[in-house]
């Protein structure tokens, strides 16, 4: 079984010694500071599987260090912050957070939600064939998590590769902010829709020829975004029942 390392930002000693005990039972390798720029620093060095980060800190402001770790990696961070507010919670995703949880947090709770990114990002996808799309355009090799977008390769984050292959399912599907949102993120609250336009956005940028006329990220006006390359008969791509399609 693979373990996985996980950093924890926190300046609480209680709550960060607690935070690291709990993960430690369920099987992780657990990194810890109260420090952010010591967090950028342990994040360069031991490149961690996930950061659990605090936004509140003494020296560095976490967002400014989820900035920089978005700017030299794309290590999945999920936010522990005090603000409830929707702005608050949106403006934590644009950062380029994976997920969030507001002040006070249970321990088990932020293992759940430790253990849901790293499935949704590494589980079930270790005998996947590379799928191509747009005679060529575009192939997504799950099992390297890698993107190539006419010839070259493309970086994404977490956040825009997993909402690329949700769109990639089944091309031509129309997929509602809403499922993309669950997706994406694993849970369920009206306020993160919003999010998603600001994730396409920045996606388009990296993998459309002109972003301000897109053509592998389609809009659908009032129900949701398609992919709009067709699927390669070379490499089928997945099916999925009618039941779940949703494009309210």
């Amino acid at each position: 079984m693979t373990m996985f390392t996980v950093l924890v930002v926190e300046d609480e000693r209680k709550i960060r010694d607690l935070l690291r005990a709990y993960l430690e039972h369920d099987g992780f390798s657990v990194l810890s500071t109260w420090s952010g720029g010591e967090a950028i620093t342990l994040a360069a060095r031991a490149a961690p599987d996930l950061v659990v980060l605090d936004l509140r800190l003494p020296d560095v402001p976490g967002e400014e260090v989820a900035r920089e770790l978005r700017r030299t990696s794309e290590v999945p961070i999920l936010v522990l912050t005090a603000k409830t507010a929707t702005e608050d919670r949106i403006h934590c995703l644009e950062l380029g957070a994976d997920d969030y949880l507001t002040k006070p947090v249970s321990p088990r709770e932020v293992v759940l939600r430790v253990r849901a990114i790293l499935r949704r990002l590494h589980g079930g996808t270790s005998e996947e064939q590379p799928r191509s799309y747009g005679s060529g355009e575009l192939l997504l090799d799950r099992t390297r998590h890698t993107v190539t977008v006419r010839g070259h390769a493309v970086e994404l984050t977490n956040t825009e590769w997993l909402l690329l292959t949700s769109l990639a399912n089944v091309p031509g599907r129309v997929y509602s902010r809403y499922e993309l949102i669950n997706r994406t993120r694993g849970y369920d609250f009206e306020g993160y829709e919003r999010a998603i336009d600001s994730h396409v956005r920045n996606l388009r940028h990296k993998v459309e020829a002109d972003h301000r006329h897109p053509r592998i990220i389609e809009t659908v006006i009032g129900a949701g975004y398609r992919l709009g390359l067709h699927a390669d008969r070379s490499i089928p791509t997945a099916t999925e029942p009618s039941h779940t399609t949703n494009t309210g």
